[in-house]
């Protein structure tokens, strides 16, 4: 017997199937092959399809069970794990009304601005750990003022992930975790932001009813389970958003334990007991996947936006795939420590929370035409990238997250050995590296959601250490001087 996990990506959707019995993953597929387009219709717009979501996780899905020879009736229960900060509006009977909104566009800057001024950032602050910012209450606050028709006819909004297990179940179901996430959950009162709602005018019956993290959150319809292969009536038990589902797929749950991913974006993610906050919002409090209120655990989240995307780009449009990510790696650690002076700013995805919604873009600086060539180029951006992860982490330290160790799946970014070393000793972390990602996460959260896993321990017993990344003191001065260059370049933006 099997548990699914599904990964909703902005690259692509991610299945993967774990042995209920020894924990072991046996199979993962993805879907498309070729990464999904994010449509920018104006300039910081970013915008998907939630109805291609919808397919590429039933082809997702089938691929997976074909490759571990899985019958329908073997999938005990379904976990998934969904890009976070996204907007989804449907009508009554779940029809998508406009492309969602997901988490790197930009346009909802200024209406979440507005509702921290307006209603006092002392109080925002002290509810809701974050200002509304760019997040998924501000995007619908968008949709209403500028798309009236649209907002009109909105019987539900959603994350990602509810859209996803809306299509699976028809159950439109939410997350206390999830609404933290879209800043749209009152920490102090222990219960969605009904202040914000009614700041934005929002009606409350929009709001999808609350379920557990870890529980049943509704059965698979005979229609979602014909269109992908899967039996009607299987449960899905757990539902987080990437991050905090990443930092489950490391067994990252008590305070003081960290979590690092480096995908389209690159997060690092603390687990505090503390409802701590920058005041800034540079860095996002949100609730951990295993909060209660009796034994509270919150999520400390710094965010990239552009990280794997800076790769991405680099690959499909300057080099027009003519390198593979391994050639790109290999070709960047002929370059030395600091790429020779060439900086390399990666903000060029959306507004960045750590740099207070700002805008930069995407920019090499000091290129020098005779000295700089494809391996200086390529270092300064895996740099640039880490550079600005650790301007993130020295904020993090600012609310009381420190980084001594730091987990990660050896997945995208941390693929590269470059980019895991310049991590361990820029910030002095030792880098721990599982066999893990966050669509097997998502199953063995769905094990634990279904009680079929007595506690933690058992449910990762299948996690194992590949290796470790070790600061070198030797080096660790070098990679200092070239943030410091880094930092100097960033502060004249």
């Amino acid at each position: 017997m099997f548990l699914l996990g599904l990964d909703l990506g902005s690259s692509s959707v991610k299945a993967s199937l774990v042995n209920a019995d020894t924990n072991k993953a046996v199979a993962s597929a993805f879907f498309p092959e070729t990464e999904m387009a994010i449509d920018a219709p104006q300039p910081g717009f970013a915008e998907q399809q939630p109805d291609l979501w919808w397919h590429n996780t039933t082809q997702a899905i089938r691929l997976v069970m074909d490759a571990a020879g899985a019958k329908p009736t073997d999938v005990l229960a379904i976990g998934i794990s969904y890009q976070m900060h996204g907007l989804v509006v449907t009508d009554a009977h779940l029809n998508v009304l406009r492309p969602s909104i997901i988490w790197c566009d930009s346009r909802a800057v200024p209406y979440g601005q507005r509702a921290f001024d307006a209603l006092g950032q002392d109080r925002v602050l002290r509810h809701l750990l974050n200002s509304p910012g760019n997040f998924t209450a501000a995007k619908l606050a968008w949709v209403k003022e500028n798309q009236p028709d649209v907002y009109a006819n909105v019987a539900h909004f959603m994350l990602p992930g509810d859209y996803l297990a809306a299509r699976l179940t028809g159950d439109i179901v939410t997350t206390a975790s999830g609404l933290s996430e879209g800043i749209l959950w009152d920490f102090l009162e222990n219960q969605p932001a009904e202040f914000l709602m009614q700041y934005y005018g929002f009606d409350s019956s929009l709001m999808p009813a609350l379920r557990p993290t870890f529980g049943e959150q509704g059965r698979l319809t005979a229609a979602a389970a014909a269109e992908a292969g899967l039996a009607e009536g299987t449960p899905v038990t757990y539902r987080a958003g990437d991050q905090p589902n990443n930092a489950m797929s490391l067994n990252v749950f008590e305070p003081g334990e960290i979590a690092a991913t480096a995908g389209t974006s690159g997060v690092v993610y603390g687990v505090s007991d503390k409802a701590q906050y920058d005041p800034q919002s540079r860095v996002n409090t949100f609730l951990h996947v295993n909060h209660t209120p009796e034994a509270p655990r919150y999520g400390v989240l710094l965010c990239v936006n552009g990280t794997g995307s800076l790769n991405s780009w680099l690959r499909n449009t300057l080099f027009q795939k003519t390198l593979s990510y391994g050639s790109m790696n290999d070709m960047a650690q002929k370059a030395p420590v600091g790429a020779d002076g060439l900086v390399c700013l990666p903000f060029g995805n959306g507004a960045e929370r750590v740099l207070g919604n700002r805008e930069l873009g995407a920019t090499f600086q000091g290129l020098n035409l005779t000295r700089h060539g494809l391996p200086q180029m390529l270092r300064a951006a895996q740099e640039g990238i880490v550079f600005a992860l650790y301007y993130g982490i020295k904020v993090m330290e600012q609310v009381g997250v420190g980084l001594k160790t730091v987990r990660a799946g050896e997945a995208n970014m941390f693929l590269s050995p470059l980019f895991g070393t310049t991590f361990a000793n820029l910030s002095g972390a030792a880098v721990e590296l599982y066999n893990t990602d966050g669509a097997q996460g998502a199953a063995r959260g769905a094990g634990l959601g279904l009680g079929h896993y007595a506690n933690r321990d058992e449910a990762f017993s299948g996690l194992s250490l590949v290796r470790t990344l070790e600061p070198d003191a030797r080096v660790q001065q070098a990679y200092q001087e070239a943030y410091a260059n880094w930092l100097a370049v960033l502060e004249k933006q």
